[in-house]
């Protein structure tokens, strides 16, 4: 009974981490290069660093369902059309970043509370490589989908995401870090 409930917490989880991801897309920042900050990416990081590799790995599964069914997830409508832009290789990125930083990042525990030295380098290279997929997945996509040089589709893809990308990783860290041990008590059955 203990397992069922944890179970079905962790995807209730992975339901609210899903509507947090596709809310956060209708926020963004400007910048002065035009490239406007999003959040998306660091709920789809933090899907994974809070929830773990399956259930954030399934929030972000639910997110793509709703925007392949025609669901307004994306930036640009939704569909199987969406696979043939360059958003695309983000959107597989989104779910091998989030599969990605819970794998490295694991399962929360309660005794997260307490920051340790360890568990905190596992969180930061999780989120680290978390991001670092989103950018590799969209920028390769692109280079396929456009017949692009590797350099040419790394400096339309990846150079001007990374100013914004090193500013929701430092969010992402102290979030994670307090997200880890609430989403413990619900999610775990007792690991």
């Amino acid at each position: 009974m203990k397992n069922n409930r944890a179970v079905r917490n962790r995807l209730v989880f992975s339901a609210v981490f899903a509507a947090m991801i596709a809310v956060s897309n209708f926020f963004q920042i400007p910048t002065p290069i035009g490239v406007p900050i999003v959040l998306k990416n660091l709920f789809v990081v933090l899907s994974g660093t809070v929830l773990g590799s399956i259930y954030g790995g399934i929030a972000v599964l639910i997110l793509i369902a709703a925007g392949l069914i025609g669901i307004p997830v994306f930036v640009i409508p939704g569909g199987i059309g969406a696979f043939n832009t360059p958003l695309g290789g983000y959107i597989i990125g989104y779910f091998a970043a989030s599969l990605c930083a819970g794998l490295v990042g694991g399962l929360p525990k309660i005794s997260d509370k307490i920051i340790r030295p360890v568990p905190l380098i596992r969180l930061c290279i999780a989120s680290f490589l978390g991001f670092a997929l989103i950018l590799v997945c969209g920028s390769l996509y692109m280079m396929f989908l456009k017949t692009m040089t590797l350099k040419a589709a790394f400096l339309a893809g990846t150079v001007p995401f990374i100013g914004g990308d090193i500013i929701k990783l430092a969010l992402g860290i102290p979030l994670a870090l307090s997200l880890r041990p609430i989403a413990a008590r619900y999610i775990n059955s007792g690991e």
